[in-house]
């Protein structure tokens, strides 16, 4: 039986493991879409405007937990 969840990022590193039963197959479809009809000069921008809105955000402090 294939597990129901699985860590993609890991598991799936050469290839979907899940092939056809991958959950999150809608989204290539769209991924592959978006690759073919957008030109690099666009794909620039979009990143370039997400680093510019990143940079406007304040900082998160991230506190660690230290064991007693």
């Amino acid at each position: 039986m294939v597990e129901k969840t699985i860590d993609c990022a890991v598991a799936c590193v050469n290839g979907c493991v899940l092939g056809d039963k991958c959950p999150k197959r809608e989204y290539a479809a769209a991924t592959s879409s978006f690759i073919e009809n957008t030109s690099l000069d666009k794909m620039l921008e979009i990143a370039e405007e997400a680093v510019r809105k990143k940079r406007r955000e304040p900082p998160k402090w991230v506190i660690p937990d230290f064991p007693e």
